[in-house]
């Protein structure tokens, strides 16, 4: 699924800047044999393969393969050591919503009157309420970015269908159902322009002021309200109040419109194909919002802990969506153990970059053996450089993988995992 918003490779163009006065490379750091994982009497090509792998990430660096189609571990090295996952995090939090919310279900961005509907003419208030739909905003931008979204435009439509051509009272946007923390901890709960945006239940086109993402609105709800206003004057709708303010939605006040997101099937392949922390930090707060005590980015993680600890019996240690600070934490086991339970989940599954064709990892292994044959996440950060996904080997069993490097440079350690991809996607039994 095509995205407009490459955060991936525009956060990697930052990583190199950032090492040129960053840690030393450990690519070339040597790992002593004792130190490897033992495989016992499991192929030897393939342990060789990512023994070298290993002896060239470096100390602080894990992995695990293992034969999803027998159950056999082919390769574990320091694979229950925890490590930074970087945006490999953003698995657990879809994960869990498909667990919470289900692959059909839909985020809804209404707008609701106080007051009577008199002829053409509404004698009241109208309230924009968001919904956490982080696809919400104009045709335009919709048509650009996903092709797929939520439109400010559905809403004016279904009013004009109400008869509605007048409207007497302000506009009052209400982002209420999540808190007022913009950012993440990884931000100290400010916005950013180069990590997850601006967060908020009522975003609208991203809350982008300009056409690359480079600037943000300060007020993301009130800027959604006055594009409803713009959208309602466009639409042929007389707006006579000029007030635009934020508010909350009365109990009493009557839906006139409201327009739906994607499926969360389709909006958490928008999340980790392109590893999107605007996508994660938004449905992480959805799954506070819904499942939790509210819609922070405290109660979606306390939410994201218990649901992978109850259906898979995993303990990531996490503190947001995206996997942005350095706080958050995981081993190659708990995220080969992940894969395995949800390898069966075509949503799941789907959702995943392809090597060599898709997403962040479209650019990786590109006309190797593993293009087209594997599927999975990446991870960045500016000494973390992860790959964790899924392989249909050269014997037709499926395996799952995790390569969680740390303390690397990311520019070194791709070529290093592209090789050691390869290895297990001609893995033949």
């Amino acid at each position: 699924m095509a995205s407009l918003f490459p955060t991936h490779a525009v956060r990697r163009a930052l990583v190199r800047v950032a090492l040129a006065a960053s840690v030393a490379l450990a690519a070339g750091a040597c790992v002593a044999p004792a130190a490897l994982g033992s495989t016992g009497e499991l192929p030897a090509g393939l342990t060789r393969s990512l023994n070298a792998g290993m002896r060239s990430a470096g100390a602080s660096s894990s992995a695990e393969v293992e034969d999803l189609s027998t159950g056999a571990t082919l390769y574990s090295h320091d694979a229950t050591i925890a490590r930074i996952p970087a945006s490999v995090e953003k698995l657990y939090t879809t994960s869990t919503a498909l667990q919470v919310f289900g692959p059909t279900a839909r985020l809804s961005t209404s707008v609701l009157g106080s007051g009577v509907q008199t002829g053409s003419t509404w004698k009241g208030a109208l309230y924009l309420r968001g919904g956490g739909d982080p696809t919400f905003g104009s045709a335009a931008f919709d048509h650009r970015a996903y092709g797929t979204g939520a439109t400010v435009q559905g809403l004016v439509a279904q009013l004009r269908a109400e008869g509605i051509r007048t409207v007497t009272g302000p506009i009052i946007a209400d982002a209420s159902l999540f808190d007022s923390d913009e950012g993440t901890p990884a931000t100290n709960n400010k916005p950013s322009i180069w990590v997850e945006g601006a967060l908020s239940a009522l975003s609208f086109n991203r809350d982008w002021a300009d056409s690359t993402g480079e600037v943000y609105y300060a007020n993301p709800p009130l800027q959604a309200g006055k594009d409803l206003v713009a959208a309602l004057r466009s639409g042929g709708i007389a707006v006579r109040n000029r007030t635009v303010r934020t508010g909350v939605t009365p109990p009493l006040a009557r839906q006139l419109a409201s327009v739906q997101s994607p499926t969360m099937a389709t909006l958490i392949a928008l999340t980790n194909t392109p590893s999107d922390n605007f996508f994660a930090e938004t449905l992480l707060k959805d799954i506070g919002a819904h499942a939790g005590s509210g819609g922070t980015t405290a109660d979606g993680a306390a939410v994201v802990r218990s649901t992978i600890a109850a259906k898979f019996g995993l303990h990531p240690y996490l503190i947001d969506g995206s996997g942005l600070s350095y706080r958050d934490h995981t081993s190659p086991a708990q995220v080969v153990s992940l894969l395995s339970g949800q390898s069966e989940n075509l949503p799941f599954r789907e959702s995943l970059a392809t090597v060599g064709e898709t997403g962040t990892l479209a650019d990786e292994n590109r006309g190797t053996y593993a293009q087209g044959r594997c599927t999975g996440k990446s991870g960045t950060l500016s000494d973390v450089s992860n790959v964790v996904g899924y392989c249909r080997a050269a014997d037709g069993h499926l395996l799952a993988y995790a390569f969680l490097m740390n303390r690397v440079n990311p520019d070194a350690a791709h070529p290093i995992q592209d090789r050691m991809e390869v290895a297990v996607a001609r893995y033949d039994g």
